[in-house]
């Protein structure tokens, strides 16, 4: 026994000098340890980790954390300098000049130059196979390096509202994979990835601004809605963005359950080239039949924001709340458009849903129920993510739809551009001069009244052409375990994980 005592007090003196030797080391070793995050995700990333190259907004979302652009949007929508110290816009509103900062590391230890930053805008900008890799950079004329520490974007025509394009993230020109090898300058860095399993990252020590609050996010893939609520109770991950009401519900009494809007225009895109949706008649009894706020009380207890046209309420001055009222739900109108279509007694068609997405699953499924009522028959089917990316966003493949489309900056164009008749995402095949017409004077006009009223004549023909059967403004239920802080939303479709803490850190 006097044996044991004694090898136990020798280990507490050697651990306890050692302690002391190190600094407190072996104390920071098991508090870092404790700082890591595990999330669930609803999709694998699938189309690319190069930030100029992918399109899925779940994709993006994630990578906002790896990269930064010349500027950032903050949470409250304003947008920031970032990669540049101060910027300037010319007062035609065709010259934008940046001044970058001042040893700002990449990921790999290379330091940010202005030849990255024309080389990442060029890049975005360059059409030589095609479209160019960010649609709004069609409108730069040339990108120019002034000096060491100042870049110039130039553009073929006057726009006071280009800044929010060049929150595009900003590469190492050095970076020959970034589809496989993400490098940037954000407040993580990539660290592995195991397809259809996990997506994992580190915090970046060398961050030019407010470092992360965690070291060590590991993104899981829940791509079944029904583990959601499973892996969430039995510990597996510790927060899921965007899980239904149903499942905040659910949730053990270790978990917060935060509330905001998804910024998302929710609808069911019809593909205007198809029959029977290539007949605006077809179209509007579809929008006459749907009661939206009949799904948001099913779905949400009646949360989320009725939207009328492809702008959602965070947009403000550009947002139509009178066009919710075009199509109020009238059976007998619906009915009586369809008979001069030429479809009496209704119709079938499917509807492709990605089944990793419980709202749109849940909203789509209401939807059929509804349209029973004019005699069209809704065959759901549903489909991974990886099949919608590829057979309906990419080879437009399908008939109709529901899910949700964000805007990738903060402006009212990146929701409405990609109707215009040559827009390569303009997956819904809607072509229409007038939308054309109005789109490019809202671009082109210097003066916000104006510019203004030409996306509000937009969003008013998207709706009297009935482009798509409008829905909501999602509700965003975010479940969070107790132990950590911090969770912020944002005015747009991104998740920010370096403002995650553990809770208590720093109190």
């Amino acid at each position: 026994m006097k044996t044991k005592v004694l090898r136990k007090v020798l280990l507490t003196l050697v651990y306890t000098t050692l302690t002391i030797a190190l600094g407190g080391c072996a104390g920071e070793k098991a508090g870092e340890s404790a700082s890591q995050i595990t999330i669930g995700i609803p999709q694998d990333i699938e189309d690319s980790l190069d930030p100029h190259k992918a399109v899925a907004a779940g994709t993006e979302e994630i990578l906002f954390n790896l990269y930064d652009g010349l500027v950032n949007p903050d949470s409250e929508g304003n947008l920031v300098d970032a990669l540049a110290q101060s910027h300037e816009i010319s007062q035609d509103g065709k010259l934008y000049t940046f001044t970058l900062r001042e040893n700002v590391k990449f990921h790999d230890g290379s330091t940010l130059t202005a030849d990255d930053v024309k080389y990442s805008l060029d890049r975005c900008a360059d059409t030589s196979s095609g479209d160019p890799l960010v649609a709004a950079f069609s409108a730069i004329e040339d990108v120019r390096i002034a000096d060491e520490r100042t870049v110039e974007v130039a553009l073929k025509e006057p726009d006071m509202e280009f800044l929010p394009y060049l929150t595009v993230a900003i590469i190492p020109r050095a970076n020959g994979t970034p589809e496989s090898v993400p490098i940037g300058t954000g407040p993580y860095k990539f660290v592995s990835r195991a397809p259809q399993e996990n997506f994992i990252m580190e915090r970046f020590d060398d961050y030019w601004g407010e470092p992360a609050g965690i070291e060590k996010v590991t993104l899981k893939v829940i791509a079944n809605t029904d583990a959601i609520v499973t892996s969430l109770n039995g510990g597996a991950i510790d927060m899921f963005v965007r899980i239904t009401q149903t499942q905040s519900e659910q949730l053990s009494d270790n978990f917060n359950v935060l509330e905001g809007t998804m910024n998302l225009v929710q609808a069911m895109y019809l593909n205007n080239a198809v029959r029977p949706f290539d007949d605006i008649r077809v179209r509007q009894a579809l929008c006459y039949a749907i009661d939206p706020q009949g799904i948001m009380d099913l779905n949400a207890n009646g949360k989320g924001t009725q939207v009328g046209s492809s702008m959602f309420p965070a947009f403000g001055k550009y947002y139509m709340e009178e066009l919710n009222d075009l199509y109020e739900t009238d059976i007998a109108k619906a009915k009586e458009l369809l008979v001069q279509a030429g479809y009496p007694d209704g119709f079938t068609f499917t509807l492709k849903v990605p089944s990793n997405y419980q709202q749109h699953v849940d909203c789509a499924q209401i939807m059929a129920e509804q349209l029973k009522a004019i005699g069209v028959t809704a065959d759901i089917q549903l489909i991974e993510w990886e099949s919608w990316i590829s057979d309906v966003y990419t080879d437009r493949n399908y008939e109709a739809t529901v899910v949700g489309l964000d805007a990738s900056s903060l402006t009212a164009a990146s929701l409405l551009r990609r109707f215009t008749s040559t827009a390569s995402n303009n997956f819904v095949n809607y072509s229409s001069q007038a939308y054309d017409e109005a789109f490019q004077k809202a671009l082109s006009s210097v003066d916000d009244a104006e510019k203004t009223q030409y996306y509000k004549e937009c969003e008013r023909i998207l709706a009297e052409d009935a482009v798509n059967v409008y829905i909501q403004d999602l509700p965003c239920f975010v479940a969070l375990d107790k132990k950590y802080t911090g969770y912020t939303f944002y005015p747009l479709y991104v998740q920010n994980f370096a403002k995650l803490s553990l809770a208590g850190q720093g109190e």
